[in-house]
C-alpha cells in the first residue's frame, strides 16, 4: 500500500509534490515505470530490473547503505541452513526480482542447497504479510529486509544468516533519478546527492541517535536493533 504525504520540500526552484512510501522495492520500481515518481531511494536489485527489463531511463546517483537483509527462522524447527530443504518447512520470501529473492538464490548457491526443494517450500508475500504469518505460526523461515527481519525476532524467530555473511559487500539501497530530471533540473539532482551525503555522514557519526529518530516513527526496540545492523555510507 502506498502512503502519500505532501512535503513541500523545496530544492532550488523545484517543489516535490509528494513523497510515496512503498512496501517493497518492486512496488517502488513499478511507480518509476508508471511515471508516478522521478526520484527513489530503492534497493539496487529492483533498480537494475526496472532499468534493464522495463527500460525505464534512470541513473544511480548515490549509494545509501550496504546489507540490510536476513534469514530468520523458527529455532525449534530449524537448526541449520540445510534444514530449509525439508518438505515440512514453510519459507517466506518476496516475489521474484526483489533484492531478498536474489539473496535467497545466493544462499542456495553458497550453501549448495537443492534449489528444487527450497523453491517448492517458498511462499511469496510482501514483508508485512510475512511477519504476520510468522506471528500466527504459518511460516518456519523468512528471507526479509530490515526492519522486518528484526521484527520477526520479537515473535521468537532467530536471525540465522545476515546478508553480509551470504554476500560480502552487498549493495543495499541506492538513490536513483529519472534522466529527464538530470536533463531538466541538474541543480536539483546535485542538491539531492549533497543532502543524501550529508544525512549519511551524520548517521555514521551518530548511529545511536539516528536509530532513535527513526524509532520514533516505527517500533522503537525493533528499529534500534535493525538500524544498527546496516552499514551506511
Amino acid at each position: 500500500m502506498k502512503k502519500v504525504f505532501i512535503l513541500l520540500l523545496i530544492l532550488g526552484l523545484l517543489v516535490f509534490e509528494y513523497f510515496g512510501d512503498y512496501v517493497t522495492g518492486m512496488a517502488l520500481a513499478s511507480a518509476l515505470a508508471r511515471g508516478d515518481i522521478q526520484v527513489a531511494y530503492i534497493c539496487l536489485v529492483p533498480a537494475i530490473n526496472v532499468y534493464a527489463n522495463a527500460k525505464v531511463p534512470i541513473k544511480i546517483v548515490a549509494g545509501t547503505h550496504k546489507y540490510g537483509y536476513g534469514l530468520v527462522v523458527n529455532p525449534d524447527k530449524i537448526k541449520s541452513v540445510k534444514d530449509l530443504e525439508r518438505s515440512d518447512i514453510r519459507i517466506g520470501c518476496v516475489r521474484e526480482g526483489g533484492a531478498v529473492d536474489v539473496l535467497l538464490h545466493k544462499t542456495i548457491d553458497k550453501y549448495n542447497l537443492d534449489e528444487g526443494k527450497i523453491l517448492s517450500n517458498i511462499q511469496r508475500m510482501n514483508p508485512p504479510k510475512q511477519v504476520l504469518a510468522i506471528k500466527i505460526g504459518q511460516l518456519d523461515a523468512a528471507f526479509l529486509p530490515e526492519q522486518w527481519a528484526t521484527m520477526a525476532e520479537e515473535f521468537g524467530f532467530k536471525m540465522l544468516l545476515m546478508s553480509q555473511e551470504i554476500w560480502p559487500e552487498m549493495q543495499g539501497s541506492v538513490l536513483v533519478v529519472k534522466e529527464e530530471l538530470i536533463r531538466d533540473h541538474p541543480e536539483v539532482v546535485e542538491k539531492l546527492v549533497k543532502i543524501s551525503q550529508k544525512a549519511t555522514d551524520w548517521i555514521n557519526q551518530h548511529p545511536q541517535e539516528a536509530a532513535e529518530i527513526v524509532a520514533r516513527q516505527l517500533q522503537e526496540a525493533v528499529t534500534l536493533r535493525a538500524a544498527l545492523r546496516l552499514k551506511i555510507f
